[in-house]
């Protein structure tokens, strides 16, 4: 059974800056994707972040030159750092696991974080 837990959300004031930690525990697969979403109320979740195993990243465009996102393989644990927070980037952040093998995908989320950021 795999776990997810974040932690490190808070309220900030804008233009402030928050880190979100993320640690997997289980039996994970080392060949996988780690990641961060967001919702905000009335609001779908969206990307914000994620990072390959192999250090590949996306971002989503509201975050980009904001938002790094990174992680230590040893230590199963993806970070998000969020520099220059905006009011919009309020929400309840998610920490995301997915691990392909062949054609089975199989994704697992934490239980998420609140960032509240205020003008």
């Amino acid at each position: 059974q795999v776990q997810l837990v974040e932690s490190g959300g808070g309220l900030v004031q804008a233009g402030g800056s928050l880190r979100l930690s993320c640690v997997a525990s289980g039996s994970i697969f080392s060949i996988n994707t780690m990641g961060w979403y967001r919702q905000a109320p009335g609001k779908q979740r969206e990307l914000v972040a994620v990072i390959t195993s192999g250090g590949n990243t996306n971002y989503a465009d509201s975050v980009k030159g904001r938002f790094t996102i990174s992680r230590d393989n040893a230590k199963n644990t993806v970070y998000l750092q969020m520099n220059n927070l905006k009011p919009e980037d309020t929400a309840v952040y998610y920490c995301n696991l997915v691990v392909q093998r062949g054609s089975v995908t199989t994704t697992w989320w934490g239980q998420g974080t609140q960032v509240t950021v205020s003008s």
